[in-house]
């Protein structure tokens, strides 16, 4: 089994990001909310289990070509029942919900065949890499009425970032009128497996981790929508992966004038403790907001680290912990009374195609090694 699939949260592999936080169930155990899971070659598959879990939804199959994929994920999950296809998993009746995290350039297609088959669609992000894949599932969403959801877990699941959201939405730091990320991760090109390296199947830097950027400027914002400003993309160090892209960054400019500027890239160095030190910045007309998620550098190997300074003065806020994950749980009430609480169909498809434009436009630079 490659390394990548090990289903544990550890520090310094992202790709294995799966938090755990508080079991806050908002549906009984049992067949109330059952859901699958599918496609198992990304690892952030146990992190949307673990959260629809702890939200009380009940794991009834697993499904994943690769019988290693999915022994590794039973261990993890053993009350999963091994599916012998995909099929026998649509088939299900009791099954609401299909969480799946495929490989990239396969997202799109596989979350037609579940919505066709009156499920709704969890997937990884990025959740497309073309967009003629995004406009085939808005057309699916329209005919089927079901949903598309991606699991943009540089949000969703980091409890400093939930934390952000609130004081925005309480007015801490007044209108939202700037928003800098910084998304580095660690490359941990041994564990990889090969579609990571081919840029047909990853779709690109700014379309795969950008995604997260571009969700959270969404998001913090309120806008919906935005023009991609510039973009640029890079490999500036791994001439072995030809297709790789090592970095990217891209400003944008919402409908509602807010902007922003993000940089996302594979330079995680060995020293640090955790996978990436990701940042966010939030500037507000009242103030302003920072984030340190995953680490606080030389200080507390601890993330979720929320710094605020408004008309109040400083304060510092350690929410590991103390927050929790609300998305699982609206998410699966939204499945269950077709609300969209959790986050809206058109919030998520607008995410993924910034990214992609982002991706469409950028201005490759060439460098000598």
């Amino acid at each position: 089994m490659d390394k990548q699939q090990q289903p544990s949260f550890q520090a310094k592999d992202g790709m294995n990001y799966a938090p755990k936080g508080r079991p806050n169930a908002v549906v009984k155990p049992g067949d109330e909310f059952a859901f699958a899971a599918a496609a198992l070659d990304h690892g952030h598959i146990y992190g949307m289990a673990g959260g629809l879990i702890e939200a009380g939804a009940t794991l009834k199959w697993v499904y994943d070509p690769d019988p290693a994929k999915v022994q590794a994920f039973v261990e993890q999950y053993p009350q999963a029942i091994r599916a012998d296809s995909l099929e026998q998993v649509l088939a299900d009746p009791e099954v609401r919900l299909v969480a799946a995290a495929a490989v990239p350039s396969e997202r799109g297609p596989l979350g037609l065949k579940v919505m066709d088959a009156g499920k709704d669609y969890f997937t990884d992000k990025t959740p497309f890499t073309h967009l003629d894949q995004l406009e085939a599932a808005r057309r699916k969403v329209r005919e089927t009425g079901r949903k598309y959801m991606v699991y943009y877990s540089e949000r969703l699941h980091v409890e400093s970032a939930v934390y952000a959201g609130q004081l925005v939405q309480q007015g801490a730091i007044g209108r939202v009128l700037q928003v800098t990320g910084f998304g580095p991760h660690r490359l941990n090109a041994g564990s990889r497996p090969e579609w990571f390296f081919q840029k047909e199947k990853y779709g690109g830097i700014l379309c795969d981790i950008g995604s997260h950027q571009i969700e959270q400027f969404l998001y913090y914002t309120g806008c919906r929508d935005a023009k991609v400003l510039h973009s640029k993309v890079a490999n500036y160090h791994h001439p072995e992966y030809p297709e790789l892209e090592d970095y990217g960054d891209a400003t944008l400019v919402g409908d509602n004038g807010a902007t922003q500027y993000f940089r996302v890239d594979w330079f995680t160095p060995d020293g640090l403790s955790t996978w990436g030190d990701g940042r966010t910045f939030i500037l507000g007309t009242e103030g302003y907001i920072e984030l340190r998620k995953y680490v606080d550098l030389a200080r507390d190997a601890d993330g979720d680290h929320v710094y605020l300074v408004n008309q109040d003065g400083e304060q510092h806020f350690a929410v590991r912990g103390q927050v929790g994950y609300p998305f699982f749980g609206e998410l699966i009430l939204d499945c269950l009374n077709r609300t969209e609480n959790a986050m809206t169909q058109e919030h998520a498809f607008k995410a993924a195609e910034l990214c992609l434009k982002a991706q469409q436009q950028a201005l490759q630079i060439t460098t000598s090694y």
